[in-house]
Parts: C-alpha cells; structure tokens; sequence
C-alpha cells in the first residue's frame, strides 16, 4: 500500500525512510509555514494599520474586510503546499457566490463558516505555528550545518577540535529527519482538521445543489410549455387548415373521379397526423392542465388511457405549478406503464392534499414485478418528484396488486 502522508512515512524501515522524499518534504513544507506565517503577521498589521489611519474615512472598512478575507488566502495556499506530505487533497469548503460581482463575492465570503475558520488558521499560524517551524527548521538543518562547517570559522581551533564537529553533520541530519518529519505530519493534521469542510459547508453546497435543479426544472418545463404553445398555435392549426381545404376539395369533384380517392386519403392522413400531434402537445405540456389544474388534467389524462381509470381526486385549488406539473407526468408515466407491463384490466387514481402536502396514489391489478431498474420509467418519475421536495414508494409485489405512493409538499 503506498505512502499517504509524512506520519505513515514514519513506519517504513529506516534506509527506505532516509532515502525517500518525505524528509526534504517535510522540511520544505516546514519551511513554507515559516516565511507564510511571517508574511502573515507583516500583511495582516499592515492592513490592521491601513484600516486605522483610514477609518476616518469609509474606505478604512475595507482594511479591515481585506484583514478578516486574508484567512482565505492563507487557507488557499496551505491547502495547496499540503500536497507536499499528504497525497490526500483537501477541498476546497467554499460555494460558489449566487450572482457575479465583488459585491455578491463578499456577502458570500463573510456568511460562510469556512472562512472564519480560515481566519482563525491565520491567525493561529501566525501567532504559534510558524515559530515553531522556524525553531524545527533552525533545529534540524542550520545547526548540523554549522558543525559541517567548523573547520572554516573555527580556524584558532585545531584540527583535532573541529573534525568530530564535521563528522557529527550527517548524524544529526540523520537524527533530526524524524522530528521534521514527526512535525510536519502533525502539523498538516491539525490544518486539515481545522480547514477540512464541515457538515454546514456540505449542507450549503446541498442547498444549493437543490436549488440549481429545480431552478433547470423550472427552466425545463417553461420550454416545454412554449413547445405546447407553438404546436398549438402553429402546426396544429395548418393541420386543421389542411384538412378543411381537402375536404373543400372534395366537394369541388365528382362522385366517383380518379381525383377523388387521393384526396380521401389525403383527408385521412391529415386527419391521422392531427390526431397524433395532439397527442404530441399532451405530452409535451396539456393545455388543460395550465388552464384548469391538476384535477382536470388527471381526468383528462385518465380519459385517454388504455384501461379504465377510478378516479377520487379531493383537491379544492390550485397548487404551486411545479406541484402540478410533476404529479401531472406521474400520473401518466405510470398508467403507461400499466398499460405496457402490467396486464392490469383497471386502475384507479386517488389524491387528495392534507396538512401543506399532496398525497398522490396510482393502483393497478396488474401481474406486480415492477422493478425500477428494468428501465420502467420510476427512477425518471422518482427524479422529477424529488426536484420539487417529493418522494415516491413503491409496492409491486410478484402476482400484485402495484402501488405507487407520491408525497410532495405544496406549500411555498
């Protein structure tokens, strides 16, 4: 299994230790958080300074904002030099702003917790951490070096006086890879758990998330409706046109001309081609459905299915769009599936809303089996309900009866 970090390099044999990377790691990343601490502590009082001489003027705050953001850059780049000893990357905990701009940039900046967190790993670095690392540093590589080089600045000494000293270099270089090393892990472990992402910064990502797709279904369905209108409105129309125009024509030639049987079958094709272009625009988006509701789409949609449809539908108004339109396509999709797998001979349709929450139930007396993994359509109807806060159960025991249960809330 390979190395992850410096503190499992700590338990590989010594030669394969030594003569691995992770000590020269280690001391570089050592030495990082030295001259990044420093420059901490020079950036931040200036800015601290900045935000002084110029708080008798507005633009003063933005010392202090400059100050409170300088977190995030810290927090950027230790999680960038952490790739030194740990193979692990530490994401990044912060969302991304709603809107554009520096202004939306900031307000985001300032709500999240992974900021402050990153501020006070600023903060801790600067006071503590990074004068440790100096003293490590100092420790493990300045002071074997200056035995390696007695002989040159002890030149009143004699040779028998500094030669141990020179020999004593690569043993204490030897020696002190294990601290740094030692260190170094520590160190990057108490980073991690300081700037790792939280449960909070997870849950926002998710709020967004959730946001983003039922803002593409929303986005979805308003071109799904303007498809219906064009259809409606457009092709539709021409259709009806066409077939008033052959049968206009029809009455224009004789009873038994050789024109008039390929205008019959003109008529015929238009009239077939009208018929599945509705059926098109029902799929699409019913018009009955934005014009008279939930109910009235339900019955229309019962109305055309392959088998016949009970129907108890307790639904006094209108409910959000979003609401509609989802229990609308999973009333549908599922007496599709009735028809196509089920070999039910009735179904029945019930709804009714209690309590903020719609409470959609679809039955058939079908064979049952239904599994949502043969491609039926559920995972698609369990997706669509779950953009608007939804969920649906399903019971489809071998033999049956099938029971699709959908709860959505309908409240705002």
């Amino acid at each position: 299994m390979p190395v992850r970090n410096a503190l499992d390099a700590l338990t590989m044999r010594p030669t394969r230790f030594l003569a691995s990377s992770w000590p020269w790691r280690s001391l570089a990343y050592l030495t990082g958080g030295a001259l990044l601490g420093f420059a901490t502590i020079f950036v931040v009082l200036g800015l601290l300074g900045a935000g002084l001489v110029l708080s008798v003027v507005v633009i003063g705050v933005a010392g202090y904002l400059a100050t409170i953001l300088s977190g995030v850059a810290v927090g950027r780049l230790e999680r960038w030099r952490m790739r030194l000893i740990d193979r692990d990357a530490l994401p990044d905990p912060h969302r991304r702003p709603d809107r554009p701009g520096l202004r939306a940039w900031l307000m985001c900046r300032l709500r999240e917790q992974a900021t402050w967190r990153e501020l006070g790993y600023a903060m801790v670095s600067a006071a503590v951490l990074c004068w440790i690392d100096a003293a490590v540093v100092f420790a493990a590589a300045v002071v074997p070096t200056t035995f390696l080089f007695a002989p040159v600045y002890m030149t009143d000494r004699p040779l028998a006086y500094t030669l141990p000293q020179t020999l004593l270099a690569p043993i204490g270089w030897v020696i002190a890879a294990y601290p740094v090393t030692a260190w170094a892990g520590a160190r990057a472990a108490m980073a991690r758990a300081i700037l790792a992402p939280r449960s909070d910064d997870t849950d926002a990502k998710l709020v967004e998330l959730t946001r983003s797709r039922a803002r593409l279904v929303d986005a979805f369905e308003v071109e799904r409706r303007r498809i219906e209108r064009d259809l409606h409105d457009g092709a539709q129309q021409r259709l009806v046109a066409l077939s008033m125009q052959l049968g206009l024509a029809r009455l224009e030639v004789t009873s038994g001309s050789p024109a008039e049987a390929p205008l019959v079958a003109a008529q015929d094709l238009a009239r077939q081609a009208l018929a599945e272009l509705r059926e098109l625009i029902r799929g699409v988006h019913p018009k009955v459905l934005t014009d008279r509701g939930l109910a009235a789409a339900v019955g229309d949609a019962a109305g055309h299915a392959p088998v016949p449809v009970d129907l108890d539908l307790r639904i006094d108004r209108r409910l959000p769009e979003a609401v509609e339109v989802a229990a609308y396509f999973v009333v549908v999709e599922t007496l599709a599936n009735v028809a196509k797998h089920s070999q039910a001979t009735r179904a029945a349709v019930t709804a009714n809303v209690h309590g903020g929450r719609l409470y959609l139930d679809v039955r058939d007396d079908g064979r049952g089996g239904a599994d949502p993994g043969r491609g039926s359509g559920l995972v698609g109807l369990a997706d669509r309900v779950a953009a608007v806060g939804g969920t649906v159960a399903l019971s489809s025991p071998p033999g049956g009866p099938t029971l699709v249960h959908v709860e959505i809330p309908c409240e705002s």
